[in-house]
């Protein structure tokens, strides 16, 4: 009997079952496995979607296979077993039973191939992602570890022995949030003692293997979960220490027990921006750096400047990308800013705020709103009210000016046409007094801009020579 949630994968007509009966004819059975059964059984995946499979075939059968078939096939894994297939624009993955152990210090998985899918069931990292669904002769769902029961319990529980799951591929440990954030399951017991005892062993996985996982805990729909699981279990003291550190800091301002609790609550609030998720994750790492007490109160000043360093820093270890290292470093670097805005800001200031923030402003914005959580609901109302006077502020130097490409009326080439100078650090000390300008008294022409480069020439004492 067929859930009839998954029918739409067995279609007679459907992709599955057109590989299927190539296989068949191959000699080979096919099984949608893994994350497809699991997420067609919770009502999470639609016709008309990315599928994994796994069979008995070996990697360079699998490629005849589906060579005839595919509109385009990748052999990038085959060394692991699997090969991928694009047909009407979706990708189908299929991957020979295997087993893949982590052996020793090595960072890589030693992957060995299998004849039988229970074997490969069994070498997988949750019981709910262990289930087949046989296609031909006839469907049959294969579950010999008991997914379907701990589907229906929302519980992540391995289907060997924790230790020897976790030993297999330690990056599991991670994973077992990962789909905590994503699923909102709980861990069974054993799971989680298994991580407190292991952890340590994470430190033979690559760093951005633990990256990628990250990223994907950090965009679930329960992250709060997922980050709450990660640091009581010491897990994220292995790859990201600086958390657990906010756990020991109070911030009277807020309305959570520590920072951490804070922390949480602000990456929950955000949208599923890995960006932003980033941001808010590491916004406040640099408050035990930072804190100072005095007069019955505790500050922290400052702690974005150190923070965007250690963000930094701990995004470089895990080998981000530098474009995204750059984009949540800055914006932890900036999310204090706003807040000087009740203080009163000019249009100078306004102009230099969008000239810092540049393509990351909304997503500032963003993070600003999110990160207030304060216990006192007048504090809260001023402060986004405040915000909203920004973007209102924002908004109305737009339609007054070219607020988002703020820069001088001339470029560098008429700087060094009009001062008769060559390229070197004068033309961007002019360039950059110009930009000053541009910022102070908004927007202006080239009369304008030649007027000041002969005053700042003179002011410099450089010889005007061109024209």
């Amino acid at each position: 009997m067929i859930p009839a949630r998954i029918e739409h994968l067995v279609r007679a007509d459907g992709p599955a079952m057109q590989l299927a009966k190539r296989f068949a004819a191959a000699g080979h059975d096919l099984y949608l496995v893994g994350g497809s059964v699991r997420d067609a059984l919770l009502g999470r995946i639609t016709p008309g979607t990315d599928l994994d499979y796994t069979t008995g075939a070996r990697p360079e059968q699998i490629e005849q296979i589906v060579s005839g078939w595919a509109d385009s096939v990748f052999t990038v894994g085959a060394q692991f077993g699997t090969i991928g297939a694009i047909f009407g624009g979706y990708t189908h993955e299929i991957t020979t039973f295997r087993s893949e152990i982590y052996r020793d210090e090595s960072r890589k998985p030693v992957v060995t191939f299998s004849d039988d899918i229970e074997t490969d069931l069994s070498r997988r990292d949750f019981a709910v992602n262990a289930m087949a669904l046989r296609l031909l002769p006839e469907t049959e769902m294969i579950d010999p570890h008991g997914g379907l029961i701990d589907l229906a319990a929302s519980r992540l529980r391995t289907p060997l022995n924790p230790g020897i799951s976790f030993g297999d591929d330690p990056l599991r440990m991670l994973r077992l949030y990962r789909f905590v954030s994503s699923l909102g399951f709980e861990p069974d017991p054993g799971a989680a003692a298994a991580v407190m005892a292991m952890r340590e062993r994470l430190s033979i996985i690559s760093p951005e293997r633990i990256r990628d996982e990250l990223t994907r805990l950090l965009v679930g729909e329960h992250v709060a979960l997922g980050l709450e699981g990660l640091v009581s279990s010491g897990l994220s003291e292995e790859f990201i220490p600086e958390l657990a550190a906010l756990a020991t800091q109070h911030d009277p301002l807020h309305r959570h027990k520590d920072v951490l609790a804070h922390t949480i609550a602000v990456v929950a609030k955000t949208p599923a921006d890995p960006i932003v998720r980033l941001a808010a994750l590491f916004h406040d790492v640099g408050k035990p750096d930072t804190r100072e007490f005095g007069r019955g109160t505790v500050t922290f000043h400052h702690h974005e400047v150190v923070g965007a360093r250690l963000t930094r820093a701990r995004m470089k270890e895990l080998r981000f990308p530098n474009e995204e290292t750059d984009q949540v470093s800055r914006l932890v670097y900036l999310h204090m800013r706003p807040h000087t805005f009740k203080l009163g800001w000019t249009d100078r200031a306004v102009r230099r705020y969008v000239r810092d923030a540049g393509p990351l402003l909304d997503r500032l914005n963003t993070l600003v709103r999110c990160d207030v959580t304060t216990r006192n609901a007048r504090r809260e109302r001023a402060i986004l009210n405040r915000i909203d006077e920004l973007e209102e502020r924002i908004a109305d130097l737009r339609q007054r000016e070219e607020l988002d490409a703020i820069r001088p009326p001339i470029d560098g080439n008429r700087v060094m046409a009009f001062l008769g100078i060559k390229p070197g650090p004068l033309v961007g000390k002019a360039m950059d007094m110009l930009l000053e300008y541009r910022l102070d008294e908004g927007p202006y022409d080239e009369d304008k801009a030649l007027e000041l480069l002969a005053e700042w020439a003179a002011a410099e004492g450089v010889e005007v020579t061109g024209e």
